[in-house]
């Protein structure tokens, strides 16, 4: 008999990563189902980080349940994404969530961007 192995997420949440996507849950629109990373070409590199309110489930999309809500990854995302983390990050100055990327070869100056 085989026995199927659970894979490990395409990327990895830290806590305060979780607490954010709890926290957009909780002010979310009614129709919104969870939260969603998805990487759209764009700036100077070629891709960018974008994370935003998800209404309905596509079909090749990865879920990750989290203790406040559903996050998704988009499924034309996830070869770009694997293997990384995703942070929520605070300070006087600025708050965003900054991910942490071994599939990235460079990225631009401004850290809007990257490319693989």
């Amino acid at each position: 008999m085989t026995t199927l192995k659970t894979r490990p997420a395409a990327v990895t949440l830290t806590p305060n990563a979780e607490a954010r996507v709890a926290k957009l849950m909780a002010a979310a629109p009614a129709d919104a189902i969870g939260v969603k990373l998805s990487t759209p070409r764009r700036g100077c590199s070629g891709l960018a980080y974008s994370v935003d309110y998800v209404t309905e489930e596509q079909k090749f999309d990865e879920k990750i349940e989290t203790p406040g809500g559903i996050f998704y990854i988009d499924g034309a995302s996830v070869l770009y994404l694997i293997g990384s983390t995703m942070d929520w990050v605070e300070d006087d100055f600025a708050a965003g969530f900054v991910f942490e990327n071994p599939n990235a070869k460079g990225a631009c100056g401004c850290g809007e961007s990257f490319t693989v």
